[in-house]
């Protein structure tokens, strides 16, 4: 089991978070709450970059649903970049890949 790490960096576009470790059941609370802390512009994109990400569970898909909430309240976009295989398959399997922009890997989510 890998602890989640959440970095952040800043974009021209707007925040980056990058996800490292397991998303699942016992980390996806963390990433929940760091969302209120995370100030968005209207305009502004959040990218998730998935990387790092080794695993992710229910929990952890509906953690990224619940961060594109966040972002679309305040008015902001939302996209994945570099998601691993294995969650790309989940996402594509419930229809969530049309919802999230999905990019290649962060550099082209910001550009």
């Amino acid at each position: 089991m890998s602890p989640l790490k959440i970095t952040t960096r800043d974009a021209t576009t707007g925040p980056v978070w990058e996800i490292i470790g397991e998303l699942d059941y016992t980390t996806a609370p963390e990433l929940l709450a760091q969302l209120p802390t995370l100030a968005l512009q209207p305009g502004q994109r959040l990218v998730l970059d998935l990387t790092g990400m080794d695993f992710c569970d229910s929990s952890g898909i509906s953690a990224l649903i619940a961060a594109r909430n966040h972002a679309h309240a305040e008015q902001a976009d939302i996209a994945l970049a570099a998601v691993p295989a294995h969650t790309l398959r989940v996402l594509r399997i419930v229809g969530l890949d049309q919802i999230f922009p999905l990019y290649p890997d962060s550099a082209a989510a910001t550009g």
